[in-house]
């Protein structure tokens, strides 16, 4: 059972009558979902999102960006859905770029980037407004405290990753590497919150040009962080309002292609704030451990995972020879060539006709998903 009960729901109007009760003003919040093979947790979402009366007054919008999923029954309850727009991309974009476009579409003063992975309370949004007011001028970015299923603490905030902290870290359990535990126990300031779920105003995106595109998953948020404390903004970690996160990378397997993508992100982040020695020792050995993991794979016989590695190999090489385009066409290769693989697999799987799930049976416990479901753009 989630920690979040789905009692004490709040009564709210049938959605189809919604808009006779909406205002005429913009909204001031606007929820911003990237979408990536996860519909049936996006729709979930989206129903937890509306039982708040933020969303059923108008001060509360939702803007969902898929980056080009697979087709399911799910997305024509989100398009008819009161208070949520849908934009589906033809092609994977990632996670910044489409989560720029989310923030492009939507008309709030406040932006909450939120993944499909998550769960939140009755009444989240109306709680995310209460903390809007309460903040000082100079706040540009707010996290919230993050749980895992079972309710346990999960790490959300961290320190500016320098080289060798980031080496050293490597030797602690994997959801303490990233990450790292606030030195106050209440709302306190700090370097980076996660964009697992990232409240960030509007004005400060626009003033930064939003997440930089040249991240296609993982440390835009770090970046995002770090350029807007930078510019004069404060960032906070709000630990009274919770969402918990159930499938964090740390959690799952990590498959040859989110390594890639993982390592492109770092790469990418010590490029743009590290010294440049730094940068390209850190691609010496990524280097490296890409030629050691492929000749694991090849031995073992895994053909695509020693190919995978292989492309991390040239990736890389064109990072350090200053080609980020080149590195970005390699990274998005990869990813359609795994894409084409999954959507063969679901062709075999569904071969055979197979019973649908409707929006309405999505508000009991949530399901699992698959270890890599989220990966590839959507989701941290």
């Amino acid at each position: 059972m989630d920690a979040f009960s789905s009692t004490n729901a709040l009564a709210l109007p049938d959605s189809r009558n919604w808009s006779d009760c909406q205002m005429g003003a913009p909204p001031r919040l606007s929820v911003v979902i990237v979408n990536y093979q996860s519909w049936e947790d996006t729709a979930r979402l989206v129903q937890q999102l509306q039982q708040s009366a933020a969303l059923y007054l108008g001060h509360a919008e939702i803007v969902i960006v898929d980056n080009n999923s697979l087709p399911h029954p799910l997305i024509g309850w989100l398009r008819r859905a009161s208070g949520v727009s849908l934009r589906r991309w033809r092609s994977n974009k990632g996670f910044a770029r489409a989560a720029n476009e989310g923030c492009r579409l939507s008309q709030g003063e406040w932006i909450l980037l939120l993944n499909p992975d998550t769960s939140v309370e009755v009444g989240f949004l109306d709680e995310v407004l209460e903390r809007i007011d309460q903040q000082e001028a100079d706040v540009g970015v707010m996290g919230f405290r993050l749980l895992n299923s079972d309710g346990s603490p999960q790490l959300s905030t961290g320190v500016y990753p320098q080289f060798l902290t980031s080496l050293a870290r490597l030797l602690l359990p994997r959801h303490c590497r990233k990450y790292t535990r606030p030195q106050q126990s209440d709302a306190c300031e700090v370097d980076w919150v996660t964009g697992c779920c990232l409240l960030a105003r509007r004005t400060c995106l626009q003033q930064l040009g939003g997440l930089d595109s040249e991240f296609f998953l993982y440390y835009e948020d770090v970046d995002l962080c770090r350029r807007a404390r930078a510019a004069g903004w404060s960032v906070w970690f709000d630990p009274t309002l919770s969402v918990i996160h159930h499938q964090p990378i740390h959690s799952r397997r990590v498959p040859a292609h989110i390594r890639l993508v993982t390592r492109h992100a770092l790469l990418t982040y010590a490029r743009k704030h590290w010294p440049e020695w730094q940068f390209r020792l850190l691609g010496v050995l990524i280097d490296l451990e890409s030629r050691w993991r492929q000749g694991a794979a090849w031995w073992q016989g895994a053909t695509r995972t020693s190919q995978i590695f292989g492309e991390l190999q040239r990736l890389t090489g064109h990072l350090l020879s200053g080609h980020t385009r080149a590195a970005r066409a390699t990274l998005l290769e990869v990813i359609r060539d795994e894409e084409v693989h999954r959507a063969r697999l679901h062709n075999n799987r569904h071969c055979s006709p197979q019973p649908t799930r409707s929006a309405s049976s999505l508000s009991g416990q949530r399901q699992p998903t698959s270890s890599t479901e989220h990966a590839s753009a959507g989701g941290r």
